[in-house]
C-alpha cells in the first residue's frame, strides 16, 4: 500500500496537535472542503466543521498537555479515503479510535474521529515509535 506511510503520517498530525493543544494544527488536519463528523468518548456526535473544531478548541484549552500513544495502528484501503484504526493511550484511559481520512489537493484530511473504551489486554506496549508527542 503505497500509500500508507502519507496517512500515517496525517494520522500522526492529528495525535500530535491533540498531545500539543495546538488548535491552529488540529484546524489544518481536518477537511475544510468535505463534511466532517467526530464522535468523542461520551458525547453526543458532532456534525460539521465549525462544531467538531469548536469541540477541539474546548478539550485543547484544558491544560497541560498530554502525552497520546497509538499502538497497532492498521491502515485499511488507502485509494480515494483510507482509514486508522488505532488505540490510544491518553493517560491511564484505553480507548479503540477509527480515523477516517479523504485524499485532498493538500494531502490526506480528517474527516471522521470516533474513540470509546475499549479493555486492555496488555498487549498494547507502546515503542518510542508509537510515541506522538
Amino acid at each position: 500500500m503505497p500509500d500508507s506511510p502519507e496517512l500515517l503520517f496525517a494520522n500522526a498530525a492529528f495525535y500530535a496537535a491533540f498531545a500539543d493543544g495546538d488548535a491552529a494544527l488540529m484546524a489544518r488536519v481536518w477537511s475544510s472542503t468535505r463534511p466532517v463528523a467526530c464522535m468523542h468518548p461520551g458525547w453526543e456526535p458532532l456534525i460539521g466543521r465549525e462544531a467538531v473544531l469548536a469541540s477541539w478548541r474546548s478539550i485543547l484549552a484544558n491544560p497541560p498537555p498530554i502525552e497520546v500513544l497509538t499502538p497497532r495502528a492498521l491502515v485499511l484501503e488507502p485509494g480515494k479515503a483510507g482509514m486508522v484504526l488505532c488505540r490510544e493511550r491518553v493517560g491511564d484511559a484505553l480507548l479503540a479510535a477509527t480515523n477516517v481520512f479523504v485524499r485532498e489537493a493538500d494531502g490526506w484530511k480528517l474527516v471522521h474521529h470516533q474513540a470509546g473504551p475499549t479493555p486492555d489486554d496488555g498487549q498494547d506496549q507502546p515503542s518510542v515509535t508509537d510515541q506522538v508527542h
